[in-house]
């Protein structure tokens, strides 16, 4: 899935782009276990993100993995802008103070070519009960590097879709178009924010961060026109339509979004939807398990609709919470035993089983999508998930050619600083501090610097 025009990076400019990341203090989390020391023995140490999916896996790993292996898991969680920064700081270095990470296919073939990563092809040939071929083919081709090689497990598969409370719109009179434009989606916010005491339109991220609010903006900026890079590297995030999308998602967010938006991400977002604060809510597909778990308040209530288009026949992400084993790693082969568990068929049979199939961490495999049990659960929003998460294009995601793959990231090593720093701006002019065309200025600036590294290469 790498386009040929793509610059292969360097050690050295990996090394720089990590470090950029590294700048911001790492914050605390939820820690548990003892994984300062670095695994060893019959243990390993887990790096992973505070999603609602890893926190069951968390819950189960004790009583099933580590009952029936022995092999005991110290897990380290953390949010989602902070767990990148210390997952970039532990692989830049090779420390080897945490034997898996979770890891998605943005960072995974980035990792890859600069030796980061334990490769898995040797391990998925002496696990056929794995079964490697189960794996959708997005995702497996967008955990494969360069060199052909596996580096990557998936623990769920997303794309982004819309999910709104159709009880809400029943009661308004509104009807959801089966394949609407954002413009469309503007004019439903308007009309069913304020439909229930302290409700708003939609959810949308504002919290700053590469893959928060940068994610679903820039399916926005794709489908309205815009691209952050020409083919030939030329920046165009001070362009018409980039411009135009940007204004547009500020603007939506800024009068029918919920409170608190420059400091709301995926997690936010969630629990605005759960606690009826707002109507609708456009991010990943992965929400939707939560959304219809036996203990959701809103449960049964909301309907899923694809990804707004305005320019784009589709503009979903594609996306992929992932394992990854890191090179350093002490116990690299109880290492694939934990990962191997975790993103197995018996895993999701597990977890189907004790909290709900509705919770299972899907899209990630054909046989979910066969699953009985799984398609009666979540009958809802699997279908729509898997059209979302095949019909992905990342070579392709927009109205003209790209330099690089990536549906809402540029998948270059730099996109982790410029992406972050771009999402500042913009958050700030979210919660009203500057104007989108400021915001956008400084944007501008920015991604020339990383066009004048890759121009004529």
């Amino acid at each position: 899935m790498r386009t040929q025009s793509r610059r292969r990076p360097t050690r050295a400019t990996l090394a720089m782009a990590a470090a950029g990341t590294l700048l911001a203090p790492l914050l605390s989390g939820c820690w548990v276990g003892a994984g300062g020391s670095g695994s060893g023995g019959n243990s390993v140490n887990v790096l992973m993100v505070n999603n609602p999916q890893m926190v069951e896996l968390q819950k189960l790993t004790a009583s099933h993995f580590t009952k029936e292996t022995g092999i005991k898991v110290n897990f380290t969680v953390l949010p989602e802008n902070d767990v990148r920064d210390k997952i970039s700081q532990d692989f830049a270095n090779q420390a080897g103070q945490y034997d898996v990470a979770t890891l998605s296919n943005y960072e995974i073939p980035i990792y890859a070519k600069n030796g980061w990563l334990h490769e898995m092809n040797s391990y998925v040939a002496k696990d056929p009960a794995y079964d490697e071929q189960d794996i959708l083919k997005p995702m497996r081709l967008s955990l494969t590097a360069d060199d052909g090689k596996l580096y990557g497990q998936p623990f769920y598969g997303e794309s982004s879709f819309l999910m709104y409370r159709k009880d809400i719109f029943a009661k308004e009179g509104l009807t959801m178009p089966a394949h609407p434009t954002w413009t469309q989606i503007a004019d439903l916010a308007a009309k069913v924010d304020g439909a229930e005491p302290d409700m708003k339109g939609i959810c949308l991220r504002g919290l700053p961060g590469w893959g928060e609010l940068m994610a679903p903006l820039t399916t926005v900026v794709n489908t309205f026109g815009g691209t952050w890079f020409e083919k030939n590297w030329q920046a165009q995030l001070d362009s018409p339509a980039f411009e135009k999308a940007t204004k547009f998602y500020v603007d939506l967010v800024r009068k029918h979004g919920e409170s608190g938006a420059a400091q709301s991400g995926f997690a936010e977002c969630l629990n605005n939807m759960t606690q009826g604060k707002v109507a609708m809510w456009y991010d990943a597909t992965s929400a939707a398990g939560s959304l219809e778990a036996s203990d959701s308040p809103v449960k049964g209530k909301l309907g899923y609709a694809p990804a707004p288009v305005e320019k784009t026949d589709s503009s979903g992400w594609l996306y992929t919470w992932a394992w990854g084993i890191q090179k350093a790693s002490r116990n690299p082969d109880k290492a694939w035993k934990f990962v191997s568990w975790a993103s197995s068929k018996q895993y999701e049979e597990l977890v189907g089983e004790t909290s709900g199939w509705p919770n299972v961490p899907a899209g990630k495999r054909a046989s979910t999508y066969e699953n009985a049990d799984y398609r009666k659960s979540a009958a809802s929003f699997q279908e729509m998930t898997k059209e979302a998460i095949e019909g992905a294009k990342p070579d392709d995601p927009g109205v003209q050619p790209r330099p690089a793959p990536g549906i809402q990231f540029v998948g270059i090593p730099e996109f982790t600083d410029l992406g972050t720093k771009v999402s500042q701006e913009i958050s700030a002019a979210i919660a009203g501090r500057q104007s989108v065309d400021s915001a956008l200025k400084k944007a501008q600036q920015l991604a020339e610097k990383i066009s004048k590294e890759y121009e004529g290469r």
